[in-house]
């Protein structure tokens, strides 16, 4: 079932029964969708390898007598639009700079059954954090050091056998990070590099044994969605 499939079911239930009553003809809500849908898409900015930014103020104009056939959803509307929205950024990796606002207006130059959706950027209070990306798990950093190897003492347990127990070790003070290997039996490598110990920049690529580890400034609330970690 796709996302405007959920949009129709989430709407139908949020309102009780209200969508068949209200919406026989005319400007669907679904197309909203569509619409806010296509906007993120072809606005979305590619920031970095890890983090693409996309709008998080819309505004939807619509004409006057569809904006008041909208409205008489009240909160309802909003509530599901924001959700899938929200939704289909995650599913695409998109990333927002702030709280994602959605606001309905009335334009009288807009013809009924047509929807007009303007975006932009509104900064909010984001702040980063430092995560690991071990084998497809995420991990959030907290500040000092982390231990990875496949010993149960390990802050990181991996089950490789090509690890050491205590394998390698990552500091992290809240803007840097460095890593270093804790004199493993196969050793480490740092984007393809053999080391000893070294500074871990964002992106970078740790290797010991099979498993490969990712090094990444992510939002605070992406690390605080992450499982494992200490």
């Amino acid at each position: 079932m796709g996302i405007l499939d959920n949009f129709e079911r989430g709407l139908e239930r949020a309102v009780n029964g209200a969508f068949a009553r209200t919406f026989k003809s005319g400007l669907q809500p679904i197309e909203i969708t569509a619409a806010l849908r296509k906007e993120i898409d072809s606005r979305a900015a590619v920031v970095s390898r890890d983090r693409i930014l996309a709008p998080n103020r819309f505004t939807v104009r619509l004409s006057p007598a569809d904006s008041t056939r909208m409205t008489a959803l009240g909160s309802n509307l909003i509530d599901e639009l924001t959700s899938l929205v929200q939704q289909h950024a995650r599913s695409q990796g998109f990333q927002f700079a702030g709280p994602l606002s959605i606001t309905l207006e009335k334009d009288d130059s807009i013809a009924d059954g047509l929807v007009q959706v303007e975006s932009g950027t509104v900064q909010g209070d984001v702040s980063w954090a430092a995560v690991v990306d071990v084998d497809g798990t995420r991990y959030p950093l907290k500040r000092g050091k982390v231990v990875i190897g496949r010993g149960s003492d390990a802050d990181i347990t991996i089950p490789d056998t090509g690890t050491s127990r205590r394998h390698v070790e990552i500091v992290w003070d809240g803007s840097r990070a460095q890593v270093t290997d804790l004199g493993s039996t196969n050793g480490t490598t740092l984007n393809g590099q053999r080391i000893s110990q070294a500074p871990l920049p964002p992106d970078s690529v740790v290797q010991i044994g099979r498993t490969r580890i990712v090094f990444r400034i992510v939002p605070q609330t992406a690390a605080d969605r992450a499982g494992g970690g200490r």
